[in-house]
């Protein structure tokens, strides 16, 4: 059944993508592959490569070889360890080769695993199943000569059901060990290091509704309460950060309902209201010279959004940011929080401009293609959840929510592909996508690949190249691992992000 679905996937990919031309965007001066980890566990590999799950191997994709995986870097200790060496080329798997060229580049006609990438994914889901035997056959070419091998991948994880991440025991297994893995590796301070990490590790350690991981998401709900103030700074991107913390606080005072966590989300709320963009007096003078392009040409342009910075900065408000603003707004009212109704409805009004008549959300307020074209899918998922979850009884923010929904499902190709930061993408397009389980599952079978291959030998999750080819250093394998334990802990709906009713 898992062989068959994966099949099925990969033949609906290929028909929807045209001639395969991978999932990431490589150049001709090296980047991503020359990219190197300056510490972690990645600090010992020669470059930015895939990882090709637990075999323990990194490979290159070559245009002179576009059914070919290259070695380039075998962790030791693991299954290909003593069995396959730095520059085989990996030509088939599970008894066949592998046919289907790669793809290369970013867009619509690009998005996705279709290759040698997709056919060992599904031969190692295989491999590790009853059927399998715990045994993956690779066809290797070796100085010009073809040899077998057979790595012991194990049976231990098993493969995926076709309703991952529900009802299945290899995501609860996974889950439970990168909860625990998480635990460990938060900061003193209570961080993880990043926004994107401060947002899902505390969320999934709470969705598990275990209370040996309470003092852990209680240590970063008060860094986030220590980090965010009614002072009004301007340095840094500062947003993302308040963002985060209205989030995490909101999630976390649903759940526990303390007391001390109200002010502080008023803290949070009343310094979000004053960074929003609501007037033309906010535009920093500074960006007739630095960004002369983005000096608003009316009162709308814009209005109702956030940017990296308060008020009007640099090139202004964007969605992605905007998205979680109004989500932001939407929790902290269910928490008690009185929100400005103009307010928020000033930022959906910025989504919907940016939106496409698919239910794309493009860059910022203005549509920036044709209304069949999409990219990456954060952004939409941003407002698709902000929606869904918006404090009023109006339908028209759940008939959003579900347009937004609907056209992540019809184009789950690009999950892990977001611009800026592809966990944060992740992460929010799941949340979208849940909302309509036709495309939650579309999403989810999409991208089957993804977690069959970043799932690393020691058990973590591994960031893999994308797009902007940004994020790869000494705390990679911590964002992946966090978002996939908040992907895999949205079937549990014991967030309200995840499906969870609220009780007023």
């Amino acid at each position: 059944m898992i062989a068959r679905t994966l099949t099925t996937v990969a033949v609906a990919l290929a028909a929807t993508c045209g001639t395969a031309v991978a999932q990431v965007h490589y150049h001709d001066d090296g980047n991503p592959w020359h990219q190197r980890a300056n510490g972690g566990p990645d600090a010992e590999v020669p470059g930015w490569y895939y990882n090709l799950g637990i075999t323990g191997l990194r490979a290159e994709l070559v245009d002179d070889a576009p059914t070919h995986l290259v070695v380039r870097h075998v962790f030791a200790k693991t299954p290909a360890d003593g069995k396959v060496k730095i520059g085989d080329h990996v030509v088939g798997a599970d008894g066949a080769d592998f046919e289907t060229p790669h793809r290369n580049g970013y867009g619509m006609d690009v998005f996705g695993p279709t290759g040698p990438i997709l056919d060992f994914a599904n031969a190692l889901e295989r491999a590790q199943t009853k059927t399998g035997k715990g045994k993956l056959r690779l066809a290797l070419l070796r100085d010009g000569k073809r040899i077998e091998v057979t790595l012991d991948v194990g049976r231990e994880y098993g493969a995926f059901s076709p309703t991952f991440p529900a009802e299945c025991d290899k995501s609860e297994k996974i889950l439970d060990e990168l909860l625990d893995w998480l635990v460990e590796r938060q900061g003193d301070n209570g961080s993880w290091g990043l926004e994107p990490r401060d947002t899902f590790a505390p969320l999934a350690l709470l969705a598990s509704g275990e209370k040996k991981y309470m003092a852990a998401v209680e240590k970063n709900v008060r860094f986030h309460a220590a980090n965010t103030t009614t002072t009004h700074e301007r340095e840094g991107l500062l947003n993302w950060r308040y963002m985060s913390a209205a989030i995490v606080m909101s999630e976390y005072y649903l759940a526990t309902h303390e007391k001390w966590v109200l002010p502080e989300l008023q803290e949070v709320y009343d310094f979000l209201a004053w960074s929003q963009y609501m007037d033309l007096s906010q535009v920093n003078p500074r960006v007739k010279e630095t960004h002369p392009q983005d000096w608003p040409k009316d009162a709308e342009q814009q209005h109702g959004g956030w940017g990296h910075n308060p008020g009007f900065e640099g090139y202004g408000p964007i969605a992605m940011l905007t998205g979680q603003g109004a989500l932001a707004f939407s929790l902290m009212a269910h928490c008690g929080i009185e929100v400005d109704r103009a307010k928020l409805d000033a930022a959906y009004a910025f989504l919907e401009r940016g939106s496409g008549d698919n239910g794309y959300v493009w860059y910022a307020d203005s549509r920036g293609g044709g209304p069949d074209d999409w990219a990456d899918m954060g952004r939409t998922g941003a407002a698709g959840i902000a929606n869904l979850l918006a404090p009023y009884r109006d339908r028209a923010y759940r008939e959003r929510a579900l347009e937004h929904a609907a056209v992540i499902g019809m184009h789950p190709e690009s999950f892990p592909d977001t611009h800026g930061s592809p966990v944060m993408g992740m992460g929010y397009a799941a949340l979208a996508a849940n909302a309509d389980p036709k495309a939650f599952r579309s999403l989810m079978d999409a991208n089957r690949w993804w977690f069959a291959l970043s799932q690393c030998a020691d058990g973590s999750f591994y960031y893999q190249p994308n797009r902007d080819n940004a994020g790869y250093g000494a705390d990679s394998r911590l964002s992946a691992t966090a978002v996939t334990a908040f992907v895999l802990s949205i079937p549990k709906k014991s967030l309200h992000v995840f499906g969870k009713p609220f009780s007023e």
